[in-house]
């Protein structure tokens, strides 16, 4: 058990992570294990984003403080926070379901809880999340694109050059 000095500092860190942050991941964490969850803080910190486990409870104060209006005492799993400084929540998200589909093949428990938009201040469902994590990056989209764009002029060129060729 905490004391109340170890809970006020908790609440501090979870106030300056919050204020930076935005977006939140909430992740049941509980079939995971240490191994794994370095693993995830690793790969989040590429991102900038943090991986914290703070008490539901007193996470709820720390929304309270900043006047957001969410309480993360609806979670009744263990829940870790995923916090997002930057708009790379699609990122993020990828890593944590990546995570997520590699812990459900071994049957443990651990699964995305849903999620934070700190900005618009809405809550995203697990459903959404879910698919936000299934989502290419951001630079595969752009290359689909682009590459979509060229495909006609590429066989209008070949199709010039061809007729070239014959005559």
């Amino acid at each position: 058990m905490k004391s109340k000095i170890q809970k006020q500092k908790e609440i501090e860190i979870g106030e300056k992570l919050l204020k930076k942050s935005q977006n939140l991941i909430f992740v049941d964490f509980s079939g995971a294990t240490m191994k794994d969850l370095t693993t995830l803080r690793s790969q989040l910190k590429k991102l900038n984003s943090q991986f914290k486990v703070v008490k539901k409870r007193l996470l709820k104060i720390v929304f309270q403080k900043l006047g957001i209006d969410f309480d993360a005492t609806q979670f009744e799993a263990q829940a870790g926070t995923v916090f997002i400084p930057e708009k790379d929540l699609a990122e993020a998200t990828s890593i944590v379901y990546k995570l997520f589909k590699e812990k459900e093949k071994q049957k443990a428990g651990f699964k995305i809880l849903g999620g934070y938009d700190l900005t618009n201040k809405t809550f995203i469902d697990e459903q959404k999340m879910m698919f936000i994590g299934q989502l290419p990056k951001r630079e595969v989209v752009l290359v689909q694109l682009l590459s979509a764009i060229v495909a006609p002029i590429r066989s209008i060129l070949y199709i010039l050059n061809e007729k070239s060729k014959r005559s």
